[in-house]
């Protein structure tokens, strides 16, 4: 079975992003189901996989990033409202038996992803 995780790099200062509220939600019939709630630790990971392998199915999935938080305690100096502030991002499942890892890579002013392992 597979599983899902997700961790967050502050590229912009060189250090994993800690205590980042993530959210995920599922898709469904253009509805969207909040699944699961969690921070991001001292590693910016999730101290446990977000999909674990009980619940791990296809579909389509979000993974909501609150972002801004994180730059307002690290930043003050930002000006609102910040260029970023929740990041989505919209992803699918395809393989139930896979390990799917979606990091964000992050900054005030950009972000990037990708499937990890």
């Amino acid at each position: 079975m597979g599983y899902l995780t997700t961790h967050v790099l502050d590229t912009a200062n060189g250090i994993p992003a800690s205590n980042v509220s993530v959210t995920l939600y599922e898709l469904v019939d253009g509805q969207k189901k909040e699944l699961f709630k969690t921070i991001t630790n001292d590693d910016g990971r999730c101290d446990q996989p977000i999909l674990t392998e009980a619940n791990f199915k296809k579909g389509v999935y979000e993974l909501e990033f609150a972002i801004g938080n994180y730059y307002r305690v690290k930043n003050s100096e930002l000006q609102e409202p910040l260029f970023l502030d929740d990041i989505v991002i919209r992803f699918g499942i395809s393989d139930e038996s896979s390990h799917y890892h979606v990091p964000l890579l992050v900054s005030p002013y950009g972000y990037s992803t990708y499937r990890g392992s």
